[in-house]
C-alpha cells in the first residue's frame, strides 16, 4: 500500500530555506516528505552569495554545507521562479500541504531621517548588493565622494567601511567581480566616518570585524576619548560579556 507524500513548498533557497528543508528531512516524524525549493534567482544560497563581503571567504564557505544538503537528492530545487509572478499562493496551497516563506531581505528598512532621500544617500543593502554583484543591481556605483558617512555600527557597517577603505588591489585574491574591482580602483574615498546611535558598549559588531578593519593597509583608525566616558548601563554591559569588554 502506497502512501501519499506530505508535500512542502519552500519559497526562497537561501540559507534559511535550505536549512529548513534539511531540518524537515531530519526531524523525527512518520511523514513521507516531498520538499520543493523555489528560488527567484538563477542560483541559490541567497544571503551567503549576495550579502557577505568578497574578502570573507570563511563565511562564504557556508555554501559548501548548503551544497551537501541539495546534493543528497531528496530535495528538489526550481530556480528562476518568482513568487507572485510565476506562481501564486493559491497555486501552492492547491498542490502542497504546507508552504514556508524564507524570502530574506533584499532591500533596506526605511530610515526616517530628514534628508535621507537626498542625492548621495544610499542604503547599505544597495551597496552590498553592488559589491557582491547581485543580478538585480546595476554594475556601476558612483564612488565620487572623498568623505563617506556610515550610519550604524553592526557588522554590515564595518563591512561597508572596510570595502571602502581597502586598496582595490588587496581584493584581487578574493571573489571580487571585475566591475567592482574597477569601481573601487577609481574610488576617491579617503575618509570613512562610522556613526553609532549609542556608545561602544552597545555596538553590534563583533571584535573580529573591528580588528580586521584595524589591520587594513594604509588605514588609520581614529576614536574619540569622549566616547569612552561610560554611564552605569554601559559599565554593566561591559562587565556582563567578555565580547563587549
Amino acid at each position: 500500500m502506497t502512501t501519499t507524500p506530505f508535500r512542502v513548498a519552500i519559497i526562497g533557497a537561501g540559507p534559511a530555506g535550505i536549512y529548513a528543508a534539511d531540518l524537515l528531512t531530519k526531524a523525527e516524524h512518520d511523514l513521507d516528505l516531498s520538499i520543493d525549493l523555489f528560488e527567484r534567482l538563477p542560483s541559490p544560497f541567497g544571503l551567503v552569495r549576495y550579502g557577505v563581503a568578497p574578502d570573507h571567504p570563511r563565511i562564504k564557505g557556508i555554501i559548501n554545507a548548503l551544497i551537501k544538503v541539495l546534493d543528497r537528492g531528496d530535495i528538489r530545487l526550481f530556480s528562476n521562479v518568482e513568487y507572485g509572478a510565476d506562481i501564486s499562493l493559491g497555486e501552492l496551497t492547491d498542490r502542497y500541504d504546507a508552504v514556508i516563506f524564507s524570502t530574506g531581505c533584499f532591500s533596506d528598512a526605511p530610515l526616517e531621517l530628514p534628508g535621507i532621500d537626498l542625492p548621495g544617500s544610499y542604503g547599505a543593502a544597495d551597496f552590498v548588493n553592488w559589491y557582491d554583484a547581485h543580478p538585480d543591481v546595476d554594475q556601476t556605483w558612483p564612488l565620487e565622494a572623498e568623505k563617506v558617512a556610515v550610519l550604524g555600527n553592526g557588522n554590515v557597517a564595518l563591512d561597508v567601511a572596510r570595502v571602502l577603505a581597502k586598496q582595490a588591489d588587496d581584493l584581487h585574491t578574493t571573489e571580487i567581480p571585475d566591475h567592482v574591482y574597477e569601481g573601487l580602483k577609481s574610488s576617491r574615498v579617503t575618509d570613512v566616518h562610522i556613526f553609532g546611535r549609542r556608545g561602544p558598549a552597545q555596538a553590534k559588531f563583533t571584535p573580529l570585524e573591528l580588528r580586521e578593519l584595524g589591520q587594513v593597509a594604509d588605514v588609520d583608525i581614529i576614536v574619540y576619548p569622549e566616547d569612552f566616558e561610560f554611564d552605569q548601563g554601559s559599565l554593566e554591559a561591559i562587565e556582563s560579556s567578555n565580547q563587549v569588554k
